[in-house]
């Protein structure tokens, strides 16, 4: 639970280094990105987090920047509303 609010703060970061990566055409480096936040997201109970890391990678994948972008703009939303509750087994989204 304490590494919660670092994990949320880390795909924030994401987010600005995955569009830095758009921008430079790296998109090798955000097919990597994405494929950790997919990862990690069900470790952390956040599967819509996965769900938007694995759309990450694959438009990554296929070249896709415009389904990146809105892979990321539905990440910017869904962490503006995620609600971490203290004692819950699971989170509240």
């Amino acid at each position: 639970m304490d590494l919660i609010p670092f994990f949320l703060e880390s795909r924030q970061n994401d987010i600005v280094n995955i569009r830095e990566c758009v921008r430079k055409d790296d998109l090798k480096e955000a097919q990597r990105l994405g494929h950790g936040m997919k990862g990690a997201g069900g470790g952390y109970g956040f599967q819509e987090i996965s769900m938007i890391g694995k759309r990450i990678e694959e438009a990554a994948k296929a070249g896709n920047t415009a389904d990146i972008e809105q892979a990321l703009g539905m990440l910017d939303e869904y962490l503006s509303v995620v609600e971490v509750v203290p004692g819950k087994s699971e989170m509240l989204d």
